[in-house]
């Protein structure tokens, strides 16, 4: 058995499948094994449902049965992705392939391969440090002070990189790619106004001293009956933050960045991304929210619109205010957002306990529960995620995706969704990992943004990650990507689906990994 180097990552050992050492690189520098040939390793194309059948030892007829209901049938496709060329031999993703079952490549021994070994998150105890991460403010406006984080600005000439986050987090939540990515990036992640560490300083509509105020009122902001003239057209919607994501990049980073947003981020980015196609060199969704807003946008739907009392300005009305108190009570409350904390994360044993007292922290602002009310009851965008995605694709805006596969709340099925509408986009679901996979396995996510970026930057000259060759490109591919995390390894199963791909791709791979906990289990 062979193993072929991608390029070497420091410190990184390549093993074969009974855990004999071949190769070990502590160099950063790339290397070839003695010998190696660009015909070593080719592509073999397999039927997924026969080997699917054959493995578990099921019948023809369950094949004929799903045939007569449509269940192959195969969605748009493209036959090739933009900006992939010719490949370098020496590949691109920082990683080594290790023999093993696979059904998309195979070596030229005839044993499948599967296995690739990753760089782990930098490690200060084995000498590595991560980059200097910086907290900084800039104000946008008057009283709007915008709180980002950034990493390797000294990296010159590198490309830049916009981290976006989700609903209730802030730039916090990027920690593990900024330390990272930010070695060989520069990069960037901000709070959006109404969150994190972006909430207001002063109170955007005060109390006057004749109301009645309870023990609870006295530490809530925006609960006054008159805004402060600069939050009279003060609404946290999507569209502010779409904005907000504009002038970040004009005035701060000045120049087209390469974008990625989780959840809400993903809908923000990708919003972004369709409005603003000059400013972006490329979008990432991990786990895109695929709709954002529960009201009617004004310019979309105007007499719909006006049948709701609010829609997110200062000052809130009062029935508003007084449901708020309510609801804020409850969804603040450390047990309630431990419990949400439990949901996301797939693998209970990740450590969230920074990403709890951040969320917890935040959620003690005088103004965060405002800031909840406005953002609940802003109006949606003036584009959908639909409409915003096949603006990009007009556009030739590249777009990778990359899915947690145990996400309760945005299940493989939107991934799909979007995958239909653009076939050329590299699609990668990763699992174990739930809705937010860049903090729960951000080894993998480092490791699949760097490959992606590393492929744009060359215009196909690096291989997009897992990819060996071009003929690649038009089959589905999965890997397990094993690194090494708290001085133990750990193995995460990441699926590529091409160009061409069908729901019993998605069928398949559900089916296949239940079964195979069925089997662990027993």
């Amino acid at each position: 058995m062979e193993v072929l180097s991608y390029s070497s990552a420091p410190c990184c050992d390549a093993v074969n499948l009974r855990w004999k050492l071949i190769v070990k690189s502590t160099s950063s520098h790339q290397f070839s094994l003695p010998g190696f040939r660009k015909n070593r390793v080719f592509s073999a194309k397999f039927d997924v449902r026969r080997k699917f059948l054959s493995y578990y030892n099921l019948d023809q007829a369950f094949l004929k049965q799903l045939n007569h209901q449509g269940g192959f049938r195969s969605l748009n496709t493209s036959e090739n992705f933009k900006h992939v060329g010719q490949i370098l031999s020496n590949g691109s993703s920082d990683g080594y392939v290790i023999g093993g079952e696979e059904d998309a490549s195979i070596s030229e021994t005839g044993e499948p391969v599967t296995k690739v070994l990753i760089p782990g998150l930098p490690d200060e105890s084995k000498g590595k440090s991560g980059a200097t991460v910086s907290s900084c403010f800039w104000e946008w406006k008057p009283k709007f002070n915008v709180h980002y984080e950034k990493a390797g600005c000294e990296n010159v000439g590198s490309p830049p990189v916009l981290l976006l986050p989700g609903f209730g987090v802030g730039s916090f939540h990027y920690e593990k790619q900024l330390k990272d990515l930010g070695l060989d990036f520069r990069v960037w992640a901000i709070d959006f106004l109404g969150q994190g560490r972006s909430l207001p300083f002063e109170d955007p509509a005060p109390r006057n001293e004749e109301e009645g105020v309870s023990e609870t009122k006295d530490v809530l902001w925006g609960f006054g009956e008159k805004s402060e003239p600069w939050a009279s057209e003060l609404v946290y919607s999507i569209d502010l933050w779409q904005d907000q994501v504009r002038y970040f990049i004009e005035e701060v980073i000045g120049e087209p960045v390469y974008i990625a947003g989780n959840s809400l981020g993903g809908f923000v980015a990708l919003y972004f991304a369709a409005c603003n196609p000059h400013l972006v060199k490329g979008v990432t969704l991990l786990n895109a929210t695929p709709f954002w807003g529960f009201l009617p946008n004004p310019t979309r739907s105007p007499r719909l619109s006006k049948i709701f009392p609010s829609a997110g300005s200062f000052p809130l009305p009062p029935t508003v205010r007084k449901l708020t108190e309510i609801v804020w009570q409850k969804i603040s409350d450390p047990k309630s957002i431990a419990e949400v904390l439990k949901q996301v994360y797939a693998d209970h044993s990740t450590n969230v306990d920074k990403v709890f007292s951040r969320i917890l922290e935040t959620s003690e602002h005088p103004a965060a529960a405002a800031s909840f009310a406005s953002i609940m009851l802003a109006p949606q965008g003036q584009l959908s995620f639909r409409d915003a995605l096949s603006r990009c694709h007009m556009n030739n805006v590249p777009i990778c995706l990359m899915y947690g596969k145990e996400d309760p709340w945005v299940k493989p099925l939107w991934g799909l969704q979007v995958k239909q509408q653009v076939p050329e986009a590299p699609y990668y679901e990763i699992s174990p990992a739930g809705h937010c996979p860049h903090d729960e396995v951000p080894e993998v996510v480092n490791y699949l943004l760097r490959g992606w970026i590393k492929n744009l930057e060359t215009r196909g000259l690096v291989a997009l990650p897992l990819l060996d060759a071009p003929e690649g490109m038009q089959n589905n591919i999965a890997r397990d990507l094993e690194f090494v995390r708290d001085g133990a390894k750990k193995v995460v199963n990441v699926r590529f689906f091409a160009s061409k791909v069908s729901v019993w791709d998605f069928i398949s791979s559900y089916i296949i990994s239940r079964l195979r906990k069925l089997e662990l289990k027993s």
